[in-house]
Protein backbone atom coordinates (compact mmCIF):
# COMPACT_ATOMS: atom_id res chain seq x y z
CA UNK A 1 0.00 0.00 0.00
CA UNK A 2 2.58 2.32 0.94
CA UNK A 3 5.58 0.72 -1.26
CA UNK A 4 6.75 3.52 -3.50
CA UNK A 5 6.79 2.25 -7.26
CA UNK A 6 7.01 4.03 -10.34
CA UNK A 7 4.28 6.20 -11.29
CA UNK A 8 4.64 6.04 -15.16
CA UNK A 9 5.36 3.07 -17.06
CA UNK A 10 7.22 2.81 -19.95
CA UNK A 11 5.11 3.82 -23.63
CA UNK A 12 2.12 4.25 -20.97
CA UNK A 13 -0.14 5.99 -23.35
CA UNK A 14 -1.33 9.64 -21.21
CA UNK A 15 -3.72 12.66 -21.68
CA UNK A 16 -2.97 16.36 -20.01
CA UNK A 17 -5.57 17.65 -18.13
CA UNK A 18 -5.50 21.81 -17.63
CA UNK A 19 -7.48 24.52 -15.86
CA UNK A 20 -7.89 27.98 -17.32
CA UNK A 21 -8.75 30.13 -13.94
CA UNK A 22 -8.27 33.50 -12.97
CA UNK A 23 -4.78 33.11 -12.08
CA UNK A 24 -3.68 31.33 -15.56
CA UNK A 25 -4.13 32.90 -18.87
CA UNK A 26 -4.93 30.30 -21.63
CA UNK A 27 -1.66 30.90 -23.35
CA UNK A 28 0.01 30.24 -20.16
CA UNK A 29 -1.59 26.94 -19.36
CA UNK A 30 -1.03 26.07 -22.83
CA UNK A 31 2.73 26.44 -22.13
CA UNK A 32 2.55 24.81 -19.01
CA UNK A 33 1.03 21.83 -20.99
CA UNK A 34 3.83 22.17 -23.45
CA UNK A 35 6.37 21.63 -20.57
CA UNK A 36 3.72 19.01 -18.79
CA UNK A 37 4.25 16.58 -22.07
CA UNK A 38 8.00 16.80 -21.69
CA UNK A 39 7.87 15.79 -18.03
CA UNK A 40 5.80 13.30 -19.13
CA UNK A 41 8.03 12.13 -21.94
CA UNK A 42 11.09 12.33 -19.62
CA UNK A 43 9.22 9.94 -17.12
CA UNK A 44 8.82 7.52 -20.21
CA UNK A 45 4.89 8.19 -20.88
CA UNK A 46 3.46 9.02 -24.56
CA UNK A 47 1.22 11.87 -24.13
CA UNK A 48 -1.70 11.44 -26.75
CA UNK A 49 -4.20 14.16 -25.88
CA UNK A 50 -4.61 17.37 -23.93
CA UNK A 51 -7.30 18.81 -22.13
CA UNK A 52 -7.95 22.36 -21.01
CA UNK A 53 -11.31 24.47 -19.27
CA UNK A 54 -12.18 27.53 -18.01
CA UNK A 55 -13.23 27.64 -14.31
CA UNK A 56 -13.33 30.60 -12.43
CA UNK A 57 -11.24 28.11 -9.51
CA UNK A 58 -10.83 24.12 -9.60
CA UNK A 59 -14.17 22.17 -8.53
CA UNK A 60 -13.42 20.94 -4.89
CA UNK A 61 -14.71 17.46 -6.18
CA UNK A 62 -12.85 17.00 -9.93
CA UNK A 63 -11.07 19.60 -10.25
CA UNK A 64 -12.34 20.23 -13.50
CA UNK A 65 -16.31 20.27 -14.06
CA UNK A 66 -18.86 16.96 -14.25
CA UNK A 67 -19.02 17.90 -18.14
CA UNK A 68 -15.39 18.06 -18.75
CA UNK A 69 -14.83 14.73 -16.86
CA UNK A 70 -16.94 12.80 -19.09
CA UNK A 71 -15.58 14.54 -22.03
CA UNK A 72 -12.50 12.78 -21.10
CA UNK A 73 -14.09 9.23 -20.39
CA UNK A 74 -15.78 9.42 -23.43
CA UNK A 75 -12.15 9.92 -25.30
CA UNK A 76 -10.11 7.54 -23.44
CA UNK A 77 -12.69 4.36 -23.82
CA UNK A 78 -11.23 1.87 -25.98
CA UNK A 79 -7.65 3.68 -26.81
CA UNK A 80 -5.37 2.18 -23.64
CA UNK A 81 -4.92 5.09 -22.62
CA UNK A 82 -3.35 4.09 -19.02
CA UNK A 83 -2.89 7.35 -17.34
CA UNK A 84 -4.23 10.97 -16.91
CA UNK A 85 -2.02 14.01 -15.43
CA UNK A 86 -2.98 16.64 -14.03
CA UNK A 87 -1.12 20.39 -14.62
CA UNK A 88 -1.94 21.12 -10.79
CA UNK A 89 -1.80 19.63 -7.41
CA UNK A 90 -5.23 17.04 -6.35
CA UNK A 91 -5.87 16.64 -3.19
CA UNK A 92 -6.74 12.72 -2.20
CA UNK A 93 -10.32 13.08 -2.36
CA UNK A 94 -9.99 14.67 -5.91
CA UNK A 95 -7.84 11.64 -7.20
CA UNK A 96 -10.20 8.84 -5.75
CA UNK A 97 -13.46 10.54 -7.53
CA UNK A 98 -11.46 11.19 -10.83
CA UNK A 99 -10.51 7.78 -11.18
CA UNK A 100 -14.09 6.45 -10.41
CA UNK A 101 -15.44 8.48 -13.36
CA UNK A 102 -12.32 7.62 -15.80
CA UNK A 103 -11.34 4.53 -14.56
CA UNK A 104 -7.56 4.97 -15.04
CA UNK A 105 -4.57 5.79 -13.05
CA UNK A 106 -4.79 9.66 -12.29
CA UNK A 107 -1.87 11.85 -10.94
CA UNK A 108 -0.61 15.66 -10.85
CA UNK A 109 2.54 17.61 -11.91
CA UNK A 110 4.03 17.26 -8.49
CA UNK A 111 3.31 13.46 -8.52
CA UNK A 112 4.86 13.64 -12.14
CA UNK A 113 8.18 15.28 -10.75
CA UNK A 114 8.81 12.85 -7.82
CA UNK A 115 8.39 10.31 -9.96
CA UNK A 116 11.42 11.31 -12.27
CA UNK A 117 13.15 12.62 -9.06
CA UNK A 118 12.86 8.77 -8.25
CA UNK A 119 14.34 7.36 -10.93
CA UNK A 120 17.14 10.33 -11.28
CA UNK A 121 18.21 9.55 -8.03
CA UNK A 122 21.34 7.67 -7.52
CA UNK A 123 22.95 8.83 -4.38
CA UNK A 124 21.66 7.53 -0.64
CA UNK A 125 21.79 11.65 0.00
CA UNK A 126 19.17 12.02 -3.49
CA UNK A 127 17.35 8.78 -3.01
CA UNK A 128 16.84 9.61 0.80
CA UNK A 129 15.72 13.07 -0.47
CA UNK A 130 13.34 11.98 -3.32
CA UNK A 131 11.63 9.48 -0.90
CA UNK A 132 11.37 11.98 2.00
CA UNK A 133 9.50 14.10 -0.17
CA UNK A 134 7.02 11.67 -1.55
CA UNK A 135 6.06 10.69 1.99
CA UNK A 136 5.19 14.16 3.15
CA UNK A 137 3.24 14.10 -0.78
CA UNK A 138 1.32 11.27 0.65
CA UNK A 139 0.50 12.15 4.40
CA UNK A 140 -1.98 14.75 3.65
CA UNK A 141 -4.10 12.54 0.91
CA UNK A 142 -3.79 9.06 2.46
CA UNK A 143 -8.06 10.04 3.76
CA UNK A 144 -9.01 10.92 0.20
CA UNK A 145 -7.33 8.48 -1.67
CA UNK A 146 -7.94 5.32 0.35
CA UNK A 147 -11.46 5.57 1.50
CA UNK A 148 -12.20 2.24 0.95
CA UNK A 149 -10.36 1.52 4.27
CA UNK A 150 -11.17 2.22 7.78
CA UNK A 151 -10.67 4.53 10.11
CA UNK A 152 -8.25 2.68 11.73
CA UNK A 153 -6.27 1.87 9.07
CA UNK A 154 -5.93 4.92 7.79
CA UNK A 155 -4.51 5.95 11.10
CA UNK A 156 -1.90 2.97 11.34
CA UNK A 157 -0.89 4.20 7.76
CA UNK A 158 -0.70 7.42 8.50
CA UNK A 159 2.03 6.50 11.97
CA UNK A 160 4.05 4.08 9.18
CA UNK A 161 4.46 6.98 7.08
CA UNK A 162 5.12 9.85 9.91
CA UNK A 163 7.60 7.05 11.42
CA UNK A 164 9.23 6.77 7.43
CA UNK A 165 9.06 10.62 7.59
CA UNK A 166 11.17 10.78 10.84
CA UNK A 167 13.85 8.37 9.76
CA UNK A 168 14.51 10.14 6.62
CA UNK A 169 14.92 13.20 8.34
CA UNK A 170 17.27 12.05 10.58
CA UNK A 171 19.17 10.06 7.87
CA UNK A 172 19.56 13.45 6.05
CA UNK A 173 20.73 15.18 8.72
CA UNK A 174 23.62 13.13 9.09
CA UNK A 175 24.27 13.23 5.60
CA UNK A 176 24.05 17.06 5.53
CA UNK A 177 26.92 17.50 8.61
CA UNK A 178 28.83 15.10 6.37
CA UNK A 179 28.49 17.52 3.49
CA UNK A 180 28.99 20.37 5.59
CA UNK A 181 32.07 19.33 6.54
CA UNK A 182 33.10 18.33 3.52
CA UNK A 183 32.63 21.77 2.09
CA UNK A 184 34.88 23.24 5.29
CA UNK A 185 37.56 20.82 4.36
CA UNK A 186 37.41 22.58 1.14
CA UNK A 187 40.12 25.42 1.94
CA UNK A 188 39.96 28.71 1.18
CA UNK A 189 38.59 28.76 -2.03
CA UNK A 190 35.96 30.79 -4.20
CA UNK A 191 32.95 28.65 -4.95
CA UNK A 192 31.16 29.25 -7.95
CA UNK A 193 27.82 27.89 -8.35
CA UNK A 194 25.54 26.89 -11.97
CA UNK A 195 21.92 27.36 -11.12
CA UNK A 196 19.25 27.59 -13.63
CA UNK A 197 15.69 26.06 -14.89
CA UNK A 198 16.31 22.50 -15.58
CA UNK A 199 17.32 21.88 -19.33
CA UNK A 200 19.25 24.88 -20.40
CA UNK A 201 22.45 23.18 -20.84
CA UNK A 202 24.11 23.87 -17.32
CA UNK A 203 25.79 20.07 -17.21
CA UNK A 204 26.97 21.15 -21.06
CA UNK A 205 28.57 24.32 -19.69
CA UNK A 206 30.18 22.24 -16.81
CA UNK A 207 31.63 20.24 -19.07
CA UNK A 208 33.04 23.10 -21.29
CA UNK A 209 34.33 24.77 -18.09
CA UNK A 210 35.86 22.40 -16.16
CA UNK A 211 36.97 19.91 -19.05
CA UNK A 212 35.35 16.66 -17.36
CA UNK A 213 32.71 14.66 -18.08
CA UNK A 214 29.36 15.64 -16.74
CA UNK A 215 26.16 13.43 -17.33
CA UNK A 216 24.18 16.01 -19.93
CA UNK A 217 21.02 14.68 -21.78
CA UNK A 218 17.65 16.63 -23.44
CA UNK A 219 15.71 15.54 -20.77
CA UNK A 220 14.25 17.56 -17.35
CA UNK A 221 16.43 16.74 -14.37
CA UNK A 222 18.90 14.88 -15.99
CA UNK A 223 21.05 15.27 -12.93
CA UNK A 224 19.71 15.64 -8.97
CA UNK A 225 23.39 15.48 -7.37
CA UNK A 226 25.36 18.71 -7.22
CA UNK A 227 28.92 17.80 -8.45
CA UNK A 228 31.82 19.72 -7.49
CA UNK A 229 34.65 20.34 -9.88
CA UNK A 230 38.04 22.20 -8.86
CA UNK A 231 38.88 24.46 -12.01
CA UNK A 232 42.09 26.26 -12.57
CA UNK A 233 41.51 29.90 -15.34
CA UNK A 234 45.24 31.27 -15.74
CA UNK A 235 46.63 30.38 -12.33
CA UNK A 236 43.32 31.22 -10.12
CA UNK A 237 41.51 28.09 -9.21
CA UNK A 238 38.21 27.87 -7.90
CA UNK A 239 35.65 25.44 -6.82
CA UNK A 240 32.32 24.92 -9.57
CA UNK A 241 29.07 23.41 -8.99
CA UNK A 242 26.50 22.02 -10.96
CA UNK A 243 22.93 22.06 -9.31
CA UNK A 244 19.81 20.47 -9.84
CA UNK A 245 17.65 22.60 -12.34
CA UNK A 246 14.87 24.55 -11.05
CA UNK A 247 11.18 24.03 -12.81
CA UNK A 248 8.13 26.32 -11.88
CA UNK A 249 5.39 24.26 -9.53
CA UNK A 250 8.44 23.02 -7.79
CA UNK A 251 6.73 20.55 -5.15
CA UNK A 252 7.20 22.69 -1.68
CA UNK A 253 8.31 18.97 -0.12
CA UNK A 254 10.63 18.43 -3.05
CA UNK A 255 12.40 21.71 -2.13
CA UNK A 256 12.48 21.39 1.69
CA UNK A 257 14.34 18.13 1.03
CA UNK A 258 16.69 18.91 -1.32
CA UNK A 259 18.02 21.77 1.37
CA UNK A 260 21.48 19.82 1.94
CA UNK A 261 21.65 20.28 -1.90
CA UNK A 262 20.23 23.84 -2.90
CA UNK A 263 22.73 24.37 0.44
CA UNK A 264 25.70 24.54 -2.22
CA UNK A 265 23.69 27.22 -3.68
CA UNK A 266 23.70 29.45 -0.63
CA UNK A 267 27.13 28.88 0.00
CA UNK A 268 28.10 29.39 -3.10
CA UNK A 269 30.22 33.16 -3.46
CA UNK A 270 28.85 33.57 -7.28
CA UNK A 271 25.99 32.11 -9.11
CA UNK A 272 26.10 31.64 -12.89
CA UNK A 273 22.16 32.17 -14.01
CA UNK A 274 22.34 29.76 -17.49
CA UNK A 275 19.38 30.96 -19.45
CA UNK A 276 17.52 29.24 -22.37
CA UNK A 277 17.68 32.22 -24.56
CA UNK A 278 15.88 29.73 -27.51
CA UNK A 279 12.87 29.28 -25.25
CA UNK A 280 9.66 31.15 -25.67
CA UNK A 281 9.07 31.85 -22.21
CA UNK A 282 12.98 32.04 -21.58
CA UNK A 283 11.90 35.60 -19.42
CA UNK A 284 9.31 33.45 -17.62
CA UNK A 285 12.08 30.28 -16.53
CA UNK A 286 14.56 33.00 -15.51
CA UNK A 287 11.81 34.76 -13.38
CA UNK A 288 10.82 31.20 -11.85
CA UNK A 289 14.56 30.37 -10.71
CA UNK A 290 15.35 34.00 -9.31
CA UNK A 291 12.04 33.47 -6.87
CA UNK A 292 13.66 30.64 -5.81
CA UNK A 293 17.02 31.79 -5.16
CA UNK A 294 14.64 34.58 -3.01
CA UNK A 295 12.90 31.68 -1.39
CA UNK A 296 16.33 30.07 -0.25
CA UNK A 297 17.83 33.04 0.60
CA UNK A 298 20.34 33.27 -2.29
CA UNK A 299 19.06 36.49 -4.13
CA UNK A 300 21.65 38.94 -3.09
CA UNK A 301 24.61 36.75 -4.12
CA UNK A 302 27.54 38.33 -7.23
CA UNK A 303 25.35 36.81 -9.95
CA UNK A 304 26.45 36.36 -14.11
CA UNK A 305 23.56 35.47 -16.05
CA UNK A 306 24.66 33.67 -19.14
CA UNK A 307 22.26 33.22 -22.06
CA UNK A 308 22.49 30.34 -23.31
CA UNK A 309 21.80 28.25 -26.80
CA UNK A 310 22.42 31.38 -28.98
CA UNK A 311 22.71 29.41 -32.18
CA UNK A 312 19.12 28.17 -31.20
CA UNK A 313 17.65 31.81 -30.63
CA UNK A 314 19.10 32.82 -33.72
CA UNK A 315 18.03 29.54 -35.73
CA UNK A 316 14.21 30.56 -34.63
CA UNK A 317 14.17 34.19 -34.41
CA UNK A 318 15.28 35.28 -37.79
CA UNK A 319 14.14 34.76 -41.27
CA UNK A 320 17.19 33.15 -43.73
CA UNK A 321 15.91 36.49 -45.73
CA UNK A 322 16.77 38.88 -42.96
CA UNK A 323 19.08 41.34 -44.24
CA UNK A 324 22.22 41.48 -41.77
CA UNK A 325 22.38 45.14 -41.05
CA UNK A 326 18.81 43.94 -39.21
CA UNK A 327 19.93 40.83 -37.60
CA UNK A 328 23.07 42.61 -35.70
CA UNK A 329 21.26 45.09 -35.07
CA UNK A 330 18.57 43.08 -33.47
CA UNK A 331 20.95 41.28 -31.52
CA UNK A 332 22.46 44.75 -30.27
CA UNK A 333 19.07 45.27 -28.89
CA UNK A 334 18.99 42.57 -26.79
CA UNK A 335 22.07 42.64 -25.17
CA UNK A 336 22.00 45.99 -24.99
CA UNK A 337 18.41 45.50 -23.25
CA UNK A 338 19.84 42.95 -20.57
CA UNK A 339 23.24 44.24 -20.08
CA UNK A 340 20.74 47.01 -18.59
CA UNK A 341 18.80 44.38 -16.89
CA UNK A 342 21.50 42.70 -15.46
CA UNK A 343 23.58 45.75 -14.36
CA UNK A 344 26.55 45.05 -17.02
CA UNK A 345 25.95 41.28 -15.76
CA UNK A 346 25.13 39.33 -19.49
CA UNK A 347 27.47 37.26 -21.42
CA UNK A 348 25.59 35.72 -24.41
CA UNK A 349 27.22 32.35 -25.94
CA UNK A 350 26.44 29.26 -27.44
CA UNK A 351 27.76 26.07 -24.95
CA UNK A 352 26.73 23.31 -28.07
CA UNK A 353 28.81 25.69 -30.76
CA UNK A 354 31.65 27.11 -28.30
CA UNK A 355 30.41 30.62 -28.88
CA UNK A 356 31.64 33.11 -26.81
CA UNK A 357 32.78 30.90 -24.44
CA UNK A 358 36.42 32.63 -24.09
CA UNK A 359 34.49 35.83 -22.81
CA UNK A 360 32.44 33.79 -20.50
CA UNK A 361 35.50 32.57 -19.08
CA UNK A 362 37.31 35.82 -19.40
CA UNK A 363 34.31 37.21 -17.10
CA UNK A 364 34.38 34.34 -14.39
CA UNK A 365 37.97 35.21 -13.59
CA UNK A 366 37.52 39.02 -13.08
CA UNK A 367 34.45 38.14 -10.80
CA UNK A 368 36.74 35.33 -8.81
CA UNK A 369 39.96 37.02 -8.60
CA UNK A 370 37.88 40.43 -7.59
CA UNK A 371 36.29 38.23 -4.61
CA UNK A 372 39.58 36.48 -3.79
CA UNK A 373 41.34 40.39 -3.57
CA UNK A 374 38.71 41.58 -0.51
CA UNK A 375 38.20 38.03 0.67
CA UNK A 376 42.01 36.29 0.84
CA UNK A 377 44.00 39.30 -0.50
CA UNK A 378 47.20 37.20 1.35
CA UNK A 379 46.60 34.80 -1.47
CA UNK A 380 48.46 37.32 -4.13
CA UNK A 381 49.54 34.03 -6.28
CA UNK A 382 45.91 33.65 -7.31
CA UNK A 383 45.39 37.19 -8.26
CA UNK A 384 47.64 37.28 -11.27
Amino acid sequence: MLDKKNTIQKEERAVLVGLVHKDQTEPQVQEYLDELAFLAETAGAVTVKRFTQKLQHPDSRTFVGKGKLEEIRLYIQGKDIRVAIFDDELTGAQINNIEKVLGIKTIDRSDLILDIFARRAKTAQAKAQVELAQYQYILPRLRGMWKHLGETEIETDRRIVRDKISLLRKRLSEIDKQAQTQRKDRGEFIRVALVGYTNVGKSTLMTLLSKSDVFAENKLFATLDTTTRKVVFETTPFLLSDTVGFIRKLPHHLVESFKSTLDEVREADILLHVVDISHPAYEDQLAVVNKTLFEIGAAEKPTLTIFNKMDLYEERTFDEWLEESTRKELLEDLRERWQHETQGNAVFISALEKRNIDTLRATILQKVRELYRVRYPYKTEFLY
